[in-house]
């Protein structure tokens, strides 16, 4: 029995992300067990200005390989770290319709709506739904970052 390690694209090149942890089952022989989310990435055309929007957003910073501008990082706060990848013909979700549909939404929670909405503005958001002023009972609202994904701040 060896130990397999999963590969994913990093930074332009490939990193290992799963290493000495494997599991048996019985038909398929050994298959990786993944042990820590290393990134989440969110597709958009200028990832620098999507990086810069989360990192203000998390107090965060910005790391980017000059070799690769494609690919950017938010790196250096609590949580998992955010990757922005650039796609050559990047057309944000359509929310909350169907024709483009979101494949993950971001949510955050925070002590104050009103107070984190401003600041999400001014760092480029655009409101998508005030859900807790149409929804009885709800506690979030929704926005879109400046490549259109949707995220919602949750008061906490």
């Amino acid at each position: 029995m060896g130990v397999r390690v999963a590969h994913v694209r990093r930074c332009g090149g490939y990193v290992p992300v799963a290493r000495d942890v494997v599991e048996v089952t019985g038909e398929r022989g050994l298959s990786e067990v993944m042990r820590k989310l290393q990134a989440v990435a969110l597709d958009c055309a200028d990832p620098v200005r999507l990086a810069e929007f989360y990192a203000e957003l998390l107090g965060g910073r910005v790391v980017a390989d000059p070799e690769d501008p494609g690919w950017v990082e938010v790196q250096g706060f609590a949580g998992t770290p955010l990757a922005c990848q650039r796609v050559d013909g990047y057309r944000p979700p359509d929310w909350p319709g169907q024709q483009r549909p979101q494949q993950l939404h971001l949510d955050f929670d925070v002590d104050d709506l009103d107070g984190e909405e401003k600041r999400v503005l001014a760092l480029g958001a655009t409101v998508l739904e005030r859900t807790d002023q149409i929804r009885p009972g709800a506690n979030w609202r929704v926005y879109a970052d400046p490549a259109g994904h949707p995220f919602c701040l949750c008061l906490h």
